[in-house]
């Protein structure tokens, strides 16, 4: 039990660092256009932005396309990853989902309220996508540490029964 406060201490300090990254990169951030305000933007069909991003990739650069597409699973990884981690509503899959979802159109709807960045549906699920992955690869971590755990005690015990 003691293994598992210290580790939802040091997953909440995480999650808290990531958050504040999160809302830094999403609103603050120079590097992503965020200076200023850019009018209202906003794309409500689905699969737009990715395809124009991917037909233009070649004007564009592979850097714009990956920045769109990849970096907006990515940023959301963390999000997934630790959910589980801090809080018990995160437990169930389907719920570090919904939340990834309503955490992303919070944002979404941030960016266009305030002109910074535009709302895009494309964002919402790639950020959703990426909190689910997120969320997969908390499990498989999980799994790999308990296997891990598991196997030191029964050596543990073959050892104490030998002796």
């Amino acid at each position: 039990m003691k293994y598992r406060r210290t580790h939802e201490k040091i997953g909440l300090v995480l999650f808290g660092c990531y958050l504040v990254l999160l809302v830094y990169v999403m609103f603050l951030s120079e590097d992503f256009g965020r200076t200023g305000h850019t009018g209202y933007s906003y794309n409500l069909v689905f699969f737009r932005e990715i395809r124009r991003f991917y037909e233009y990739r070649k004007t564009l650069g592979m850097k714009a396309f990956l920045l769109n597409t990849a970096g907006n699973v990515v940023c959301f990884l963390p999000f997934g990853f630790f959910l589980p981690v801090v809080t018990r509503f995160g437990e169930r899959w389907y719920r570090t989902v919904f939340a990834s979802f309503l955490m992303s159109l919070l944002i979404e709807t941030l960016q266009l309220v305030f002109r910074i960045g535009s709302f895009d549906v494309d964002d919402m699920f790639l950020n959703t996508l990426g909190g689910a992955l997120g969320f997969i690869a908390a499990r498989i971590l999980g799994e790999l540490v308990h296997r891990r755990r598991r196997r030191r005690i029964r050596r543990q015990e073959n050892e104490e029964n030998k002796g």
